[in-house]
């Protein structure tokens, strides 16, 4: 089963991290958060990918092109620069990665729309490629078989971006929470399982929104389902973001790290 990864914003909130690398390339720890995405991923079983890129879609090409020399220690005989022995056997290279230029300015539902060809008419995972989370996969695909609807998206809490204080009624506070979790309502997470039903909401026009037209005719339609997932789930958003994944992955408490 294959994921489709949208890779080809512009990231404008997240500048002041890198204006030298699209979002998706933006490291966590020393590799891209793109390849995080993908290895978490692939260890459900699941390494066929198609990438819609867009703005600086060349640097995520060549990261892909020259893989080993991103993600392994290697020997290089300067004698013979061609004979280059890499010092470790890397599971990732059984991974299928399908690059589509899906256009700088195209929106979401456009790239999309312009990947049909590369998922085989068969249903397939969509996810956004600057996001991490520790979903079950294998529950999420069950779900969506179950309920049987064209397009099932992960239903999230997003983490608060301000303290929460809690007091007592003589102002002393009893409980402080740096980073408390929404209580209420839940937000798109993206983690998509999609039916090839989907293109027939979709177009190639650059200016469709998938999260707008399309989802809502779904709605209207009652062909959107959504799996709720109440642990892990961050987007990366701001540099604030940024560092908390850093921050997570150093420390060894990445939820999203199963290998």
């Amino acid at each position: 089963m294959k994921t489709v990864i949208l890779c080809g914003g512009f990231g404008t909130r997240i500048r002041d991290v890198t204006e030298d690398l699209p979002k998706p390339m933006i490291p966590i720890g020393r590799l891209p958060i793109l390849w995080h995405l993908m290895k978490y991923y692939a260890s459900f079983g699941h390494n066929e990918f198609v990438l819609c890129l867009g703005y600086k879609g060349q640097l995520i090409k060549d990261f892909f092109l020259n893989y080993q020399s991103h993600t392994q220690d290697c020997t290089i005989d300067l004698a013979n620069p061609q004979k280059i022995h890499f010092h470790s056997t890397d599971a990732q290279l059984n991974w299928k990665v399908t690059l589509v230029d899906t256009g700088s300015d195209s929106m979401t539902g456009s790239r999309i729309s312009k990947v049909r060809q590369h998922v085989d008419s068969g249903q397939f995972f969509l996810t956004y490629g600057d996001g991490l989370s520790n979903v079950d996969l294998k529950s999420l695909l069950k779900f969506h078989n179950d309920h049987g609807k064209t397009l099932t998206v992960t239903g999230v809490r997003p983490p608060g971006r301000f303290g929460e204080l809690r007091a007592n009624d003589e102002g002393i506070v009893s409980e402080f929470n740096e980073k408390p979790q929404a209580s209420e309502g839940l937000i798109s997470g993206g983690f998509f399982v999609c039916e090839p039903k989907l293109f027939d909401v979709l177009t190639d026009n650059n200016d469709l929104v998938f999260e707008q037209e399309p989802m809502r005719e779904l709605v209207a339609r009652k062909e959107l389902a959504v799996y709720e997932h109440k642990d892990f789930w961050q987007c990366m958003d701001t540099a604030r973001d940024w560092q908390l994944l850093n921050q997570l992955f150093a420390t060894n408490q990445a939820p999203w790290k199963t290998w």
